[in-house]
This record gives structure tokens, C-alpha cells and sequence, in this order.
């Protein structure tokens, strides 16, 4: 037990040392990728709810972004954490208010912890869960109505928007890997090898 807390810290202090380094070339990448997959959200997600409903999904898969492009390393923010983390509790929180009475102040701690604990069992911890599972129980009217709906759209829509995005910016420079699965990277960074040497070129042509 000493030794996995041990190795535990040893993680947890690598992590926070990596992303809190002043590198303005990586924060310019989180800030591109973090603006277009919450705008891009934003944009589709105002064509079918109420401005309301949409902070409150902002709200969820904005806490979202702070980990998929600001902190790629992170095991929370990987993309089974990412889509696992989001789907699981919103399954959760729609169920719960579903089958409880409608009390908030039972059906809302019931989501969040429900949801914690449906994330752990599954390995796909990730802390803006809780949120969506919340917004399953506290939301406007239209939003209960959606159902098991939710689930899909906006949640599981959502999530797919911000993990292509954060595909893409996440592994622009020779610095980001994204995720951390060696392989599947590779993938990604020789998919997106064609956009990285025009960016190349267009910086030396502007030198």
C-alpha cells in the first residue's frame, strides 16, 4: 500500500510540474483548441436549447477543457476518462431522477455520488462527470424532458466535438501527445503530419 501511495505522489508531482511549466507555445495550443471545441458546442448547442440550458452544458464541458487541453497529461483527462466519465453519469443522473422523488435534496448528492463511484468501478474517473450527472437532476424543465436523450445529445455530442478538437490541437507540436497511449498518438500525429508542415512552412515564410 506505501509503495503504490508512494508511486501515487510520484505521478501526481510529475504532472503538475509538466503542464505548470511557462511554455507560451503550448499555452497558445490549449487556448486554440479549448476556444474552438467550447465554441463550436456553443454554436450547435444554442441552435436547440435555450440560452439557460446552455450555460449549464457549457459549464460541464468547460471544466472538461481545462483537463483534455490543458492538462493532456493527466490520466482524468483521457478519452476513456472523457467519453466513459461524461456517458456513465449522465446515465446515472437521468436515472436517478427518474426513479426518485423529486427532492433535490436527495436526487442531486444521490447523482454526484452514484456517478463518482460508476466511475471508478469502470476506471473512467473524470471530475466534470459529477456535473453532467447534475445537470441530469437540476436542469430546466426541457432538459428532464429529454429523457435517456440527454445521453446522446448533448452529452455523448458534446464530448465527441471536444475529443476531435483536442485530437487535433493536443498533438501540433513535437511537445503534446495526445493520449498518452504511445500508439494511438503516433496515429494521430502522422494523420495530422500534413497540417503541422504547412504550419511549419507558413512560420518560415512569415520569418
Amino acid at each position: 500500500m506505501k509503495k503504490y501511495i508512494s508511486r501515487g505522489l510520484r505521478i501526481s508531482r510529475y504532472v503538475v510540474y509538466k503542464e505548470t511549466l511557462l511554455d507560451f507555445k503550448e499555452q497558445f495550443w490549449s487556448f486554440t483548441g479549448s476556444f474552438i471545441g467550447v465554441g463550436l458546442i456553443a454554436f450547435i448547442q444554442s441552435r436547440f436549447l435555450s440560452s439557460m440550458e446552455n450555460v449549464f452544458l457549457i459549464g460541464s464541458f468547460g471544466a472538461s477543457s481545462v483537463l483534455i487541453y490543458g492538462a493532456i497529461q493527466s490520466p482524468l483527462a483521457q478519452p476513456r476518462n472523457l467519453i466513459g466519465g461524461h456517458v456513465i453519469s449522465a446515465l446515472v443522473g437521468v436515472t436517478v431522477y427518474k426513479l426518485l422523488p423529486e427532492l433535490i435534496w436527495i436526487t442531486a448528492p444521490m447523482a454526484v455520488s452514484v456517478s463518482i463511484i460508476a466511475m471508478q468501478v469502470t476506471k473512467t474517473l473524470h471530475p466534470p462527470g459529477g456535473a453532467t450527472a447534475l445537470i441530469a437532476v437540476i436542469g430546466s424543465e426541457k432538459i428532464k424532458t429529454l429523457g435517456y436523450f440527454y445521453v446522446l445529445s448533448p452529452v455523448l455530442s458534446g464530448v465527441l466535438i471536444l475529443l476531435i478538437v483536442a485530437l487535433l490541437f493536443n498533438n501540433m507540436t513535437s511537445n503534446r501527445r495526445y493520449p498518452t497511449n504511445g500508439r494511438f498518438s503516433r496515429t494521430i500525429r502522422w494523420a495530422i503530419s500534413p497540417v503541422r508542415h504547412q504550419i511549419r512552412k507558413l512560420k518560415k515564410n512569415t520569418d
